[in-house]
C-alpha cells in the first residue's frame, strides 16, 4: 500500500514536470519565439496559454514588446565650424521583428550597445554638417535641433529595422555642453560679444543724448529769443508810454517837471558818503541858488 502511494505521487510529480515543460504562458508585454534545437520555428505575439514539445526538443525565448528607454553614454562631436560639443542623448525603441532580433542581437544589452553605435554615427554625421549656432543660439529661429534629431531618428530607424528588427521611435538630446578645455574660450567670446553689444548701446545712447541736448538747446535759444523780443516790445511800449506821460507833464508845467526831475537826480547820486564838486553855473546847483 505504501509503495503504491509513493508510485502514485511520483507519477503526479512526473506529470506536472512534463506539463510544465509542455505548457507555457505568454504575457501581453512579450514576444515569444519557439526554437527547436536552437532554430526558430514559431512566433507568438498574443497573450494566452500555449503548448510545445518539451525541452530539449523545443525551448521558449521571451522578448519584451514594450517601448524601451535607453540613455546613451555622453559622447563628443564636432560641428562644421570646428566646435567640440558633448551631447547627452536618449533613445526609445521596441522589438517589431523578434525573429530578426533573435538572429542578429539575441539580448537587450547587446541591442542597446548596437543602437547607441547607430545613433552616435548618425548624430556625428548630422552635427558635422551644421555650425554651433544651429544647436545653441539666442535666436530661436536659428536653432535646428528638432529637425536635426528628426533626421537622425529616421536614419537610425531605417538601419535598426533592416539589421536588427528594432523600431527606433525617438532619438532626443537631453543636454548640450562644452568640453572643459573649451569653456574659458567660449566664456571669453561671450564676454566680448556682450561688451560689443554694450558699447553699441552706449554709442546709440550717447548719440540720442546729443540729439536731445541739441534739440533742448535750440528750443532754449528760441524761447529766449522770443522772450527777449517780447521783453523789448513791452519795454518799448513802456518807454513810449513813459515818454508820453513825461511829455504831458512837461507841457502842463515845465518848471514843476524840471524841479521834480532834478530832485529825483539828487536822490540818485547824493547821500551821506557823496562828495560832489561842481561849477557854480552847474544846472544841478541852480535849485540851491534860486529863492
Amino acid at each position: 500500500m505504501k509503495r503504491r502511494m509513493i508510485t502514485y505521487i511520483a507519477g503526479i510529480v512526473i506529470a506536472l514536470l512534463v506539463l510544465s515543460s509542455v505548457l507555457f504562458e505568454v504575457k501581453e508585454t512579450e514576444h515569444v519565439v519557439i526554437t527547436q534545437f536552437g532554430k526558430p520555428v514559431r512566433v507568438i505575439d498574443e497573450a494566452g496559454l500555449f503548448a510545445k514539445f518539451p525541452d530539449p526538443f523545443q525551448s521558449v525565448r521571451r522578448f519584451d514588446k514594450r517601448l524601451l528607454l535607453y540613455d546613451v553614454k555622453p559622447a563628443e562631436f564636432v560641428t562644421s565650424d570646428k566646435k567640440n560639443l558633448i551631447l547627452d542623448m536618449y533613445l526609445t525603441w521596441k522589438i517589431v521583428d523578434p525573429l530578426k532580433f533573435l538572429a542578429s542581437v539575441r539580448e537587450r544589452s547587446i541591442a542597446e550597445f548596437l543602437l547607441a553605435d547607430v545613433a552616435g554615427a548618425e548624430v556625428g554625421a548630422a552635427i558635422g554638417k551644421v555650425p554651433l549656432s544651429a544647436l545653441v543660439s539666442i535666436d530661436p529661429a536659428a536653432v535646428m535641433v528638432d529637425s536635426i534629431m528628426g533626421q537622425v531618428t529616421r536614419n537610425s530607424r531605417a538601419k535598426a529595422l533592416a539589421d536588427y528588427g528594432i523600431d527606433v521611435q525617438y532619438v532626443k538630446l537631453k543636454r548640450i555642453r562644452l568640453p572643459e578645455q573649451n569653456l574659458e574660450s567660449v566664456f571669453q567670446r561671450m564676454r566680448t560679444d556682450r561688451q560689443r553689444i554694450a558699447k553699441k548701446y552706449r554709442s546709440e545712447g550717447e548719440e540720442e543724448s546729443i540729439k536731445i541736448r541739441a534739440d533742448a538747446d535750440k528750443e532754449k535759444r528760441d524761447m529766449l529769443a522770443r522772450a527777449y523780443r517780447d521783453a523789448e516790445m513791452i519795454r518799448g511800449d513802456g518807454d513810449a508810454k513813459a515818454a508820453a506821460i513825461y511829455a504831458a507833464a512837461f507841457s502842463r508845467d515845465p518848471r514843476f517837471y524840471k524841479l521834480t526831475r532834478t530832485l529825483q537826480a539828487y536822490e540818485k547820486f547824493l547821500n551821506e558818503k557823496t562828495t560832489v564838486v561842481l561849477s557854480t553855473d552847474s544846472e544841478l546847483l541852480k535849485l540851491f541858488k534860486e529863492r
